[in-house]
């Protein structure tokens, strides 16, 4: 189905709108992928809060002109579903976990705050950790030192509350805890 005039410049402008807020966008050829799956692709998406679509190449070419991203429109041949996240992995995370899966999604390109990244790229962006797991490891290791000390003033105040007198070697082996 064409689009009329306004109908792409509609696209264009919504794709626009979504690329100026967005930190990564990844590039898959779906060539050959069942409607099925690319339904469970974009419900994945969607969860994570991946803006995901098929567009015309010369749509996207302009919605990402002008850009961090444009370095990207090198690559935007063949039938393309493009993810564009505010999230910087998560997109590359969504679009890498359905290749795995589905070997018909062939990650192609993809480019994160305006580097262009290749496959690998895209595949070593999509390992690293969500923000949340990575806060939440810097959050335990700043609550280990302060929890050990806890632990160690806490048998000091059991080792007095007994009545025998506190070994330094006690107060050590509960702070080595």
């Amino acid at each position: 189905m064409s689009l009329n005039l306004n109908d792409k410049k509609a696209v264009v402008a919504e794709v626009s709108a979504k690329v100026a807020k967005a930190q990564t966008i990844v590039v898959a050829e779906y060539r050959g992928i069942q409607v099925g799956h690319l339904t469970q692709l974009r419900a994945q998406a969607r969860a994570q809060g991946v803006y995901m679509r098929v567009l015309k190449n010369t749509l996207a070419r302009r919605a990402v002109e002008g850009t961090a991203f444009a370095s990207l429109a090198d690559e935007m041949t063949g039938p393309l579903i493009y993810a564009i996240s505010e999230d910087a992995v998560a997109a590359a995370k969504v679009v890498n976990d359905f290749a795995k899966s589905n070997d018909k999604l062939v990650v192609k390109a993809g480019n994160y705050a305006g580097k262009s990244l290749d496959k690998a790229g895209v595949v070593a962006l999509a390992s690293i950790p969500a923000r949340e797991v990575l806060l939440a490891q810097v959050l335990g290791m700043m609550q280990a030192p302060v929890s050990a000390f806890a632990r160690a003033l806490a048998a000091l105040a059991a080792k007095q509350e007994s009545g025998s007198p506190a070994a330094p070697a006690a107060v050590a082996e509960a702070a080595a805890e």
